[in-house]
């Protein structure tokens, strides 16, 4: 059964009543169910139990503390891409030895601060950034492990702001690049060759680019390794999707299955990124109705949420299913259900069949622990909602509600 149910006409995460954490903590609000994120932390683990595998959680997804030190007590290491996020990773627990560094702008001083820590590896994106890596890891008399980010060119048939596996993306080495790259860490002392790897997408629910993405990068370890290169691991990112609307995603082991057929002929240890599909549908955003407006063409539903706390419909058109809180059994209504933010881009869902809905109803959006809060902003002046987290009846804020004063603190 999914964490968030309906229990007596009343929509629930866990065994406590939404209801009951608007009344407490106002809306709109973040709910997350503690029990969901990790049976899929547990479900990930299980499908790739019988190979060495690791997986890192892409801390973009979600970052909050609380969310991640539950992540890695499960026993994940993190996928980061900024300083900032290693800094978050490190406060939650995560063993830096479990830390794989990606992004195709690292600045100068994100690389010092992870070459200190001892990061398991930078995932390097261009000749340049190699270079980079490799001055300063020995103006400290420091090796550097790096492990080299191919871009395979594979359609992994998602949005295509998504998308990171095509030549036409920023992400990754062309795999002649690549290899050129790899003989060029020979000639540098400061560097040591761990991995290979690549990315192809997020959202993917179709596992043929993901198997075809894990042949590519074993035949081109494969060819390291003939060469004299002493590798490690072989990482093959995330990507994996949820479902939001009538998707069918991949089950864990089928993605498992998908992948470590390439892999296991290799003995190379495998890293892989799970973020969306931890979190995503362990997530909803809370909202009340502010009130309802009608136009010759359209009758808008208007909530205190905006596209400040949830922006992925407006930045991908993406679909979240919206429920109403409380049952009715009344006759439905067909609403846009947008924000108070001052666009018309600020919408959560079009031509939606709600029951009719007056002032201080609630609504949800399903699907929002991924890319939700992690994404927010203060757009319009408007503080950021606060991040809860449900654990079976009880719950406890694990972010407050900004203040008015917040939105200033830091301005001069």
């Amino acid at each position: 059964m999914s964490a968030f149910h309906d229990r007596n006409d009343q929509a629930y995460c866990e065994d406590l009543a939404l209801s009951t954490i608007a009344k407490e903590v106002g809306t709109p609000c973040y709910v997350y169910s503690k029990s969901s994120i990790l049976n899929q932390c547990k479900a990930i683990l299980s499908a790739f139990s019988t190979y060495p595998t690791m997986p890192c959680y892409a801390v973009k997804a979600n970052s909050n503390l609380s969310i991640l030190k539950e992540i890695f007590k499960a026993g994940f290491g993190a996928d980061i891409v900024s300083q900032g996020e290693m800094e978050r990773a490190l406060r939650a627990g995560v063993d830096p030895k479990k830390i794989v560094y990606s992004g195709v702008g690292k600045r100068a001083d994100e690389i010092i601060a992870a070459l200190r820590t001892g990061i398991l590896a930078f995932n390097v994106e261009s000749v340049a950034e190699l270079e980079l890596i490799a001055t300063l890891a020995a103006e400290r008399n420091l090796v550097a492990p790096v492990s080299l980010r191919v871009n395979p060119n594979i359609d992994a048939k998602t949005n295509p702001k998504i998308t990171t596996g095509l030549f036409s993306t920023k992400f990754g080495l062309i795999e002649s690049e690549a290899r050129a790259l790899a003989e060029r860490v020979r000639q540098l002392p400061s560097l040591r060759l761990v991995g290979v790897g690549c990315h192809i997408g997020s959202q993917i629910v179709d596992v043929a680019p993901l198997a075809e993405a894990a042949v590519r990068m074993t035949q081109f370890a494969a060819g390291l390794r003939e060469l004299g290169h002493q590798l490690e691991f072989i990482d093959l990112g995330g990507g994996v999707g949820i479902r939001y609307k009538s998707e069918v995603p991949p089950t864990m082991e089928s993605y498992a299955q998908a992948i470590l057929s390439a892999v296991k002929p290799t003995g190379l240890k495998l890293l892989i990124e799970p973020g969306r599909v931890v979190v995503g549908n362990a997530g909803v955003l809370l909202c009340s109705v502010l009130l309802t407006k009608r136009t010759p063409e359209k009758n808008f539903l208007i909530v205190d949420g905006a596209m400040n706390d949830l922006v992925r419909p407006t930045m991908y058109d993406s679909y979240h299913e919206i429920k109403a809180v409380k049952a009715s059994r009344g006759p439905t209504e067909t609403y846009d259900v947008v924000g108070p933010i001052c666009e018309t881009g600020d919408y959560f869902g079009k031509d939606r069949v709600l029951p009719p809905c007056a002032p201080g109803d609630l609504i949800y959006l399903a699907s929002s622990g991924a890319y939700g809060a992690a994404m927010a902003s203060n757009y319009n002046s408007r503080p950021r909602a606060p991040e809860v987290l449900v654990d079976g009846a009880d719950y406890r804020v694990i972010r407050r509600r900004e203040t008015l004063q917040d939105l200033w603190e830091l301005e001069l």
